[in-house]
């Protein structure tokens, strides 16, 4: 409970941030002008010392109030407790900090010994600094307590409140597409929602413990990002970075299973620096991907070029996988796939038995027939025990480019 004698101690709080560029308006003027020589007359330290006449376009601003913040910035105060009496000493003199939100109270730990009593002599003064890194938005109110004991023995307390704001520095859109191969794709929307720019210094993904994680984000040479050198992000503007996020090989077929139920796939990490150089950190909540559904039996691709060439003939593996709680005798079907492949090989072959959870490669063999992209379509499956088939289009895309000059065969002359 405040008491009502005068407090012999002041305490004065500043919050320590960067200074930030003030626009001061350009003025100019000719000395047959009305104004002549009075904007030259009196020193200025916003005057360039050869152009009297000409007003410095920036300068830097302390900051006049608490302000705003942004979340994932370190918020950094100092504290100045000052005895302004001239006999009488502050005894058993307590400082405590505490931050409140709109969900939680957090008790900030000033410099040491801060919350130690010590007494303060007249016209003294002790300085802590008090740090924390943001990590909710909204309102924030910051509350000092000054607790201490005058020589005749009155326990005096009083506390001081410093609302500020925690905005949103960056609104990130995340989408996950699964994979046929168990592979899983992320594609994250940056976007900067302040009202400067900042400069982008790291986005990276923490993958979940059964995947690792590709970053796409650099250029094929594999010499830079793919956003240049600048990382440099406007206000309002957006980046789209990608990832892909592959099964650790010792558990893509041992815990086939294993990999369907997983649902988390990881946080992104972002770091960014403001234009003076003031750092911040956010870091995303886990990223939930919806559930891959697959049926009892799975057939994906191991390895397929990208590339081929007019006419020619490849080969490619695929794995199929039983997905079941039975054993499947399986037998193979190459269909008449699209006009620009075709199938070379027996169809109707059989694979053998295939045990539940076993997997087993089957190489297959394509002719390319047409230029252009061309889908791998036309594999079924067949479940000799329940006659069920099982049918698989668009399997993959494959390239298919004219040969090379010295590929070509010469033209033979008309008759």
């Amino acid at each position: 409970m405040d008491n009502k004698e005068e407090h012999i101690v002041a305490l004065k709080v500043m919050r320590l941030t960067r200074p930030t560029l003030y626009s001061n308006p350009v003025v100019s003027c000719d000395p047959r002008d009305l104004p002549g020589t009075t904007l030259s007359a009196a020193p200025d330290v916003t005057r360039l010392p050869h152009l009297p006449h000409l007003q410095l376009g920036e300068m830097l601003l302390l900051p006049q109030s608490f302000g705003s913040i942004y979340l994932g910035e370190t918020f950094s105060c100092y504290l100045s407790v000052h005895n302004h009496s001239t006999g009488a000493a502050a005894c058993e003199l307590t400082v405590r900090a505490e931050l409140q939100t709109g969900s939680q109270r957090l008790t900030l730990t000033p410099t040491a010994g801060a919350d130690r009593p010590a007494s303060l002599a007249p016209a003294a003064s002790r300085d802590h600094l008090i740090q924390h890194e943001v990590k909710d938005t909204g309102a924030h109110i910051l509350v000092c307590a000054i607790n201490y004991t005058t020589e005749a023995g009155v326990n005096m307390f009083f506390r001081k409140f410093f609302k500020f704001e925690v905005l949103k520095p960056l609104d990130v859109k995340t989408k996950l597409y699964n994979g046929e191969s168990d592979e899983v794709c992320l594609e994250a929307q940056i976007q900067n929602v302040t009202p400067s720019a900042i400069c982008m210094e790291t986005v990276t993904l923490e993958p979940s413990p059964l995947f690792d994680a590709v970053d796409l984000n650099t250029s094929a040479e594999g010499d830079g990002s793919v956003f240049g050198a600048s990382g440099w992000l406007g206000p309002q503007d957006s980046r789209q970075y990608l990832f892909c996020l592959r099964p650790r090989p010792e558990l893509r077929l041992a815990s086939a299973k294993q990999l369907k139920g997983v649902t988390n796939m990881g946080k992104l990490d972002i770091t960014w620096r403001t234009n003076l150089g003031e750092r911040g950190r956010l870091q995303t909540s886990q990223l939930q991907r919806m559930a891959p559904t697959y049926g009892d039996l799975r057939l994906t691709i191991e390895d397929i070029p990208s590339v081929v060439a007019l006419d020619q003939t490849f080969t490619f593996t695929c794995r199929v996988h039983n997905a079941s709680d039975r054993t499947l005798a399986l037998a193979l079907r190459l269909e008449t796939p699209s006009a620009g492949l075709v199938w070379r090989g027996v169809s109707g072959r059989p694979l053998g038995r295939l045990a539940a959870g076993a997997s087993a490669t089957v190489p297959l063999t394509l002719t390319a027939r047409r230029l252009g992209l061309q889908p791998v379509t036309g594999v079924r499956l067949l479940d000799a025990a329940l006659n069920r088939p099982y049918d698989y289009d668009n399997l993959a895309q494959v390239f298919v480019a004219a040969p090379a000059p010295a590929e070509r065969q010469p033209e033979t002359a008309a008759c």
